[in-house]
């Protein structure tokens, strides 16, 4: 339960403490005294956004704070964060739009915090009524009233999961349309690239084989000036090094530590042999063959046409062979593909077409149930006749809510039938129907929240939810408000006399100027004070005939 609301900083309120009770508390006040703000205030708990125009002028920091006694919540559980004092939720918001969330003094998402504080309250808002307008809500507001969100989450997730079956099925039927052209042109690829023959490295070894085949002339004139130096003219390497070992082999005769230098002259010696022998091998290669040029040459050309078609390397050329080859393999087996999706949605669409049915028939089931609950509700509020009625028609093409199509008819008048609730409902009409909805909707199954913890919110807001109505109406309202009150926290903001006086804690807002501020003042009322503020409701000003129906009303 809401026990304190602390609000600072936010548009005309300075600094506000609210104290709540248990069953029915009232908020009353001239228009514009900043009812409204309180409950925006709320919203901010709740996840609403924060612009940095809602700060009172002046100021860079807001804060809304609210204490429940609650001591148990699934979700505080999970985070590991206690509630055994109770549950503090604090959000403080900056001029820069930056915000803060608290709960129990630790800090979390904003995220978190609005799913805690929707555990724990639900609002009904003064303009909340208007949706009934609106024909596509009431489809959801049976769903919501019926119970049925489960079997709606199932049939959904089959929907969502056919379509994307159909929607790949598209796709692939787009494919084959043209799979004959996109396969011949791979296949004209990779046989082109297969009969180019291509081999790693080639281009450059060719590349390589064509600059030796280019200098040939020079090559062999270097070789052979090479070859004559080793071993070829007189007064050559191989020559003098035989003089020069004859000489060092006569020295180590003497002297033997010129042995070791004799080992290794002789040792040099088959090398420069060798070498020799093997520029005369090279020398014998560099031979013209022009006609060796020519096919190197159109190798080269070959090759470069297919780097430059292909936009890569060989090794690139050759990787897309294969990609292509995998493509042209899938391209082949779309067909197959194609007949085992026809028969998956085939499969899948008589799944759905089932569950559809199925959820048809439990909305059917529950149009009826709430017919009669929500005719008992509307009786309470002030209606003397009414026939309140779900019109249920199935479409031909299902749709992502099902087959069906749902409208509520109403009428108040005897001897009138039903007609649509969007064309003939007054403003005063719909608040109360709204308010019999929330009615059904609490006395049946609690107010669901966004996650499946099984905690429904034990405080409720009404914000003006008695828009547009007055006399014995407003006064079944209020008693209808009150009864709710008996199993709930309910926290209604009103200008209705008639509700205001059955509340159990009546609290009420004044805006005060002066000439340099505007403030605000919350009071709680009770006795003399409680008769004036409805005296002032029912009149406009406080007057001994006021008076006296304010205390008659107080006393019912």
């Amino acid at each position: 339960m809401l026990k304190e609301l602390r609000i600072k900083n936010l548009t005309i309120i300075d600094n506000l403490f609210i104290e709540f009770e248990k069953g029915f508390n009232v908020l009353t006040g001239e228009t514009g005294a900043g009812k409204s703000i309180i409950v925006d205030a709320i919203g901010l708990l709740m996840g609403d956004k924060a612009p940095p125009d809602m700060l009172k002028t002046g100021e860079k920091e807001g804060m809304v704070e609210a204490y429940f006694d609650d001591t148990v919540n699934p979700i505080l559980e999970r985070l590991s964060i206690s509630c055994e004092d109770g549950i503090l939720l604090r959000r403080n918001i900056s001029l820069q739009g930056k915000s803060r969330a608290f709960i129990n003094d630790t800090s979390v998402s904003i995220n978190t915090l609005s799913n805690v504080c929707r555990s724990l309250i639900a609002i009904h808002g003064q303009h909340e009524h208007q949706s009934l307008l609106r024909k596509e809500s009431h489809l959801p507001f049976l769903d919501s009233l019926g119970g049925l969100e489960e079997e709606l989450k199932s049939f959904k997730s089959q929907y969502e999961h056919t379509m994307s079956l159909k929607k790949s099925l598209s796709e692939l039927r787009g494919k084959i349309q043209d799979k004959e052209q996109q396969a011949e042109f791979l296949r004209f690829q990779i046989n082109e690239i297969d009969s180019s023959n291509l081999i790693h490295g080639e281009k450059e070894s060719l590349e390589e084989e064509l600059a030796i085949l280019l200098n040939q002339a020079r090559l062999r004139e270097l070789t052979e000036t090479a070859y004559g130096l080793l071993y070829g003219v007189e007064g050559s390497c191989v020559e003098k090094l035989s003089l020069a070992i004859a000489k060092i082999k006569e020295i180590s005769n003497i002297d033997r530590t010129a042995i070791e230098l004799l080992q290794m002259l002789e040792a040099a010696y088959p090398l420069i042999s060798d070498s020799a022998l093997s520029l005369r091998k090279l020398r014998e290669r560099y031979e013209a063959e022009p006609l060796r040029i020519e096919q190197i040459n159109e190798r080269l050309e070959s090759i470069k046409r297919l780097e430059k078609k292909y936009k890569g390397t060989v090794e690139d050329i050759v990787a897309y062979r294969k990609s292509a080859e995998q493509e042209l393999k899938k391209l082949e087996s779309l067909d197959e593909e194609t007949e085992t999706l026809e028969r998956d949605v085939g499969v899948n669409e008589e799944r759905l077409a089932k569950i559809a049915l199925e959820l048809s028939d439990k909305r059917l089931e529950a149009s009826r149930q709430l017919e009669t609950r929500i005719a008992d509700e509307l009786g309470q509020v002030g209606f003397s006749y009414v026939d309140f009625r779900v019109s249920l028609n199935k479409k031909e093409i299902l749709t992502e809510n099902g087959f069906d199509e749902v409208e509520f008819l109403f009428s108040a008048n005897p001897g009138e039938s039903p007609k649509p609730l969007t064309k003939i409902a007054s403003g005063g009409e719909l608040s109360r129907i709204m308010l019999a909805l929330k009615c059904v909707e609490i006395g049946g199954k609690g107010i669901k929240t966004d996650y499946a913890s099984g905690l429904f919110p034990k405080t409720l807001i009404f914000d003006e939810v008695d828009a547009g109505i007055g006399g014995i109406t407003a006064q079944n309202v209020g008693a209808r408000l009150k009864a709710i009150s008996s199993d709930y926290q309910v926290l209604c903001i009103t200008h209705l006399p008639q509700i205001a006086a059955m509340a159990k804690n009546h609290l009420t807002v004044e805006k005060k100027i002066s000439k340099d501020a505007v403030q605000v003042i919350l009071r709680q009322l009770q006795g003399e004070m409680r008769q004036q503020e409805i005296a002032r409701m029912l009149s406009g000003k406080v007057t001994e005939s006021s008076l006296k129906h304010a205390r008659e009303l107080l006393s019912i």
